[in-house]
């Protein structure tokens, strides 16, 4: 009875790449050479991988590390790992994690059940017939835990280089030599990856591309391979670089670029339809054409004009699709002294508004600001844009900015925008997502921004061509970010009226 049984597994034993293959040596100027044909940017990153694929070639039997690529979709994670496998010379696999809740998919079942299997591990290594393979393990962050067990805790075997030379899958019973396997990892938040488990991989950051960059990725990639998704000839279609300019400002707003590569196929089904008809054989789309063809612009950057109020500042805000300016409002009603914050804010943002007040009275004489408006008004901090969720410390420069412009009625220069948490102290503090942050300064047309000096380190993060048209000021304290921001001097006290941004 049980003889089918025995045979299916006998089978896996016999088809599984047990020997070691010949070991190939990695040609480092062929693997940069490749690098650079499959991906434009992402210097560090490609460097990351020459190194470690360089001390492959030098220790074909070390321990090498198991690298993640951390970052929004789009960006490149998936196919970096395929340029390596091409780099190496050895066979690519991925193994999908999303989803995944069950420890069996990672281990295997026991051989007692009935459609026991091995886990995917041990799958993809047979479906590569080869025991030093490149193993992408995708979104490893999209593991769940459910009734079957923990993957996330069977997974720490596998990615462990001092354990995973005798990993024992549970269908298998034997232990199986993993340390010659390259594994990769890719998430999009590492947030989600538990401690052991993201300690046990050296994390690579891939942040969003810049609009030139996603220029640069368009021409070189995208344009090519939609003419040939489309059935067109390069001498039949044609995008200029100014309607691929329109395209990533106007529609699309992302971190990566799969939303820009379904609008320049849209762009060129339309040239598709023309010239399948017969109508014309050569089809240029110009940004003039976009309206027409794509609808209305989607997004439009926020101009930096709103702040010609007191009581406005301009923000620099992280988003998973990279960053984004917002506008802090405040403004004064006769009241009893509260605070109200609207606009969707989360605890840690809050606690930014209200430290920022606190600093603003504790304060009071120095900015010759009434103490009494404080009993007698009540403040209303918004941040427009009330459906979008936000949350993060990093708004305290601008929250207080605004309450000082507000009660001493001097207006925010409307060309400055500003980032960095404040403590009570009057200091302020680094902030994350600088490179992304001033890309959406540069982006919105504004002339300078305003950084905590303890972020200079990022500075060398930040795209050339957003260095050289901003001006940049280092804050060391609330005070710096007041000498640079506010203009004029302090006007006549605001009236006991309301004050509105």
């Amino acid at each position: 009875m049980e003889a089918g049984m025995i045979r299916t597994y006998l089978d896996w034993l016999i088809e599984l790449p047990w020997a070691l293959p010949e070991e190939k040596s990695v040609d480092i100027a062929e693997a940069r050479r490749i690098l650079d044909e499959d991906h434009f940017g992402l210097e560090k990153i490609k460097q990351r991988i020459i190194e470690y694929l360089a001390v492959r070639k030098l220790a074909p039997n070390g321990k090498a590390p198991i690298l993640c690529f951390a970052g929004p979709p789009g960006v490149g994670k998936t196919s970096l790992g395929q340029s390596i496998a091409r780099a190496m010379g050895r066979p690519f696999v991925r193994v999908s994690l999303g989803g995944v809740h069950d420890e069996a998919e990672i281990r295997g079942h026991r051989r007692t059940y009935v459609g026991a299997l091995p886990g995917n591990i041990i799958q993809a290594i047979k479906k590569a017939s080869a025991r030093d393979c490149v193993m992408m393990l995708d979104e490893i962050d999209k593991m769940g835990r459910g009734i079957q067990g923990d993957p996330s805790a069977a997974m720490l075997e596998v990615l462990d280089p001092e354990q995973n030379a005798t990993f024992r899958d549970n269908y298998l019973g034997v232990p199986f030599d993993l340390s010659r396997v390259v594994l990769i990892a890719t998430a999009n938040m590492l947030d989600t990856i538990p401690g052991p488990l993201r300690d046990r991989m050296e994390i690579i950051t891939l942040a969003g591309y810049t609009e030139d960059e996603k220029l640069q990725i368009a021409r070189r990639y995208l344009v090519r391979r939609q003419l040939e998704a489309n059935g067109l000839k390069p001498e039949q279609a044609e995008i200029s670089d100014e309607a691929l300019r329109r395209i990533i400002r106007d529609y699309t707003r992302e971190a990566g670029v799969r939303n820009l590569e379904r609008e320049i196929g849209r762009a060129l089904r339309h040239a598709a339809v023309r010239i399948a008809e017969g109508s014309t054989e050569h089809v240029t789309i110009d940004a003039d054409d976009l309206a027409v063809i794509l609808g209305p612009a989607r997004f439009e950057d926020e101009v930096a004009m709103r702040t010609s109020v007191p009581g406005v500042a301009t923000g620099l805000a992280w988003t998973p699709v990279g960053g984004d300016i917002l506008f802090i409002e405040a403004s004064r009603a006769p009241g009893k002294g509260g605070l109200i914050l609207t606009g969707q804010l989360g605890d840690v943002m809050r606690e930014s508004a209200q430290a920022a007040l606190t600093l603003v009275k504790s304060r009071a004489e120095a900015f010759h600001i009434d103490p009494a408006l404080f009993e007698k008004s009540d403040i209303h901090i918004h941040v427009p844009a009330g459906a979008t969720p936000k949350d993060g410390p990093s708004a305290g420069v601008a929250m207080f900015t605004a309450l000082v412009s507000l009660l001493t009625n001097r207006t925010v220069r409307s060309d400055t925008a500003m980032t960095g948490e404040i403590s009570l102290r009057g200091l302020v503090l680094p902030v994350g997502g600088i490179k992304e942050k001033v890309t959406a300064a540069a982006r919105a047309g504004l002339t300078r921004v305003m950084l905590p000096a303890r972020n200079r380190r990022d500075f060398e993060d930040i795209p050339e061509d957003a260095r050289a048209r901003l001006e940049f000021i280092w804050l060391e304290r609330v005070d710096d970010a007041l000498a640079a921001a506010l203009e004029g001097e302090p006007a006549r006290a605001p009236e006991s009226g309301s004050q509105a941004a």
